[in-house]
């Protein structure tokens, strides 16, 4: 039985002060539902502020990371800076892909140097709507997660979680149906299988894109979907609390 994890992506939002009051709030809330677990990606400027906030009632973690385990990158944050202060990092994420043009390869390379520096890993695969529509979403997801997944053994991949989200449905409004969310995450499951063995039971398979309370119940009931990666949602404590007593329920 594979515990729900229900996971808040803030992007470019909330600075410490926000952060620390919104951390306290959800975290007070999940202590009600001990059968879900709880983690928000941060922005780098509130992770401090969002840890102390969280008192070990929920987990957080950093939306990205450099490769590098320090050099002249200037603005960048390495995975050893990363864990000294948070367990989690968020690694290719839609937006990093395609806004920031970073490749499979390069996210592999930061997933090797998060395992490296013992961060636990968020890892984001999805296709985009033309990719959809021409019937390649399976090679896609397979292509991310052999690129991603490629340094990763078989003593690591318990500190690896996937997360599928279609590109197209992401702060779109538009949502997969629960079938399709079921059968991605499936993949995914049966492509970790292949790799990894009975060790594919373990883990976890999140789904994400435009989930809000009104369609996560649904995708929730789905076998092979255990729990979500929120955006917009996750920004107010109303919403994201509503979400987890969803999870904690299904």
């Amino acid at each position: 039985m594979r515990t729900p994890l229900m996971a808040g992506n803030w992007k470019m939002h909330h600075g410490p002060a926000a952060a620390a009051g919104l951390t306290a709030e959800i975290g007070a809330a999940a202590g009600s539902h001990p059968g879900v677990n709880v983690a928000l990606f941060v922005p780098f400027v509130s992770l401090a502020a969002a840890v102390g906030a969280a008192a070990g009632r929920l987990r957080v973690g950093a939306q990205n990371a450099h490769e590098s385990k320090s050099g002249a990158f200037t603005g960048e944050i390495s995975c050893a800076m990363l864990a000294e202060i948070c367990p989690l990092v968020l690694l290719g994420h839609s937006e990093r892909r395609h806004l920031y043009g970073e490749s499979s390869a390069l996210i592999g390379k930061k997933i090797a140097a998060a395992l490296e520096s013992s961060l636990e890993i968020v890892l984001c695969i999805g296709e985009t709507l033309d990719e959809r529509e021409s019937g390649a979403t399976l090679e896609v997801i397979s292509t991310q997660l052999a690129a991603g997944l490629e340094s990763v053994g078989g003593e690591q991949i318990s500190r690896i979680t996937i997360a599928y989200e279609p590109v197209w449905a992401i702060g779109t409004g538009r949502n997969a149906t629960p079938q399709q969310a079921g059968e991605a995450c499936r993949a995914v499951r049966e492509w970790l299988r292949d790799g990894y063995g009975d060790a594919a039971d373990l883990l976890r398979v999140l789904y994400g894109g435009s989930v809000n309370p009104t369609n996560w119940a649904e995708i929730a009931a789905e076998p092979d979907v255990d729990g979500a990666l929120v955006g917009g949602a996750s920004l107010e404590a109303e919403s994201f609390i509503r979400l987890i007593a969803i999870s904690a329920a299904a």
